[in-house]
């Protein structure tokens, strides 16, 4: 599937943003420009099931299929958050980036013993304003008004992918190229035990004290400092 994608800058150099659950492009509002003004040209997707792009069946491999007939061959470097973490994993080989930073992806659900219900998530497509303020007291307006437009926009049938990765390890064995894993020090998909095991299968693993699960949003100075050296 060919999925949407939002262009800034015209660097000679490719970076790539790939978005979490609920959200789209839109979420990539200042990490998209601050790539720009470092001399990339940003492509940010939206997810099947997401934005602009159209709706289908769902899964963790559908994810990463779209990508890889989206987006061209070998950029140089690719952020996935969350859902777009678990999809980019699954698409390194064949996407060849020169770096690959995961920002807290959606490779398991350790907190859970049984698979994840999607019902979880549905309750997000009612959210008001007051809701994504008590989930993310430390976002400004610009991304709750954001947030609001893009959980309106979203097919929360997509949330029937990760339902899967209970069920299945879906943690890389090795690090494809050189990747970082990026931790939100608040968030509650990974232990410091977690890290150390990517560690040993070649990731570098950096964490982004105080800031949650989205943590572009959450600490964007926190975000990009975490990326030095990588972008």
């Amino acid at each position: 599937m060919q999925l949407h994608t939002h262009e800034w800058g015209t660097g000679e150099r490719t970076a790539v943003l790939v978005h979490g659950l609920m959200s789209d492009h839109r979420t990539w509002h200042r990490v998209a420009p601050a790539l720009a003004d470092r001399g990339y040209r940003v492509l940010a997707v939206d997810l099947r099931g997401h934005g602009r792009s159209p709706r289908g069946d769902y899964s963790t491999e559908l994810f990463a299929e779209d990508l890889v007939e989206t987006l061209p061959a070998g950029p140089e470097v690719v952020i996935g958050h969350s859902l777009g973490g678990l999809a980019l994993s699954l698409a390194v080989e064949r996407l060849q980036p020169r770096r690959a930073v995961y920002s807290d992806p959606a490779w398991s659900f350790p907190q859970f013993q049984e698979p994840v219900d999607p019902a979880l998530f549905l309750a997000f497509k009612r959210a008001d304003r007051a809701m994504l303020r008590t989930f993310n007291p430390r976002w400004d307006d610009t991304d709750l008004d954001l947030e609001l437009a893009t959980v309106a926009e979203w097919d929360t049938a997509t949330a029937l992918a990760l339902s899967a990765v209970h069920r299945e390890d879906h943690v890389p064995e090795k690090a494809v190229v050189p990747s970082l894993v990026q931790f939100a020090g608040e968030g509650f998909l990974f232990s410091e035990q977690a890290a150390d095991e990517l560690t040993g299968r070649g990731f570098e693993v950096r964490t982004v004290r105080g800031a949650g699960h989205t943590i572009h949003r959450d600490d964007f100075d926190g975000f990009m400092a975490g990326l030095d050296g990588w972008v």
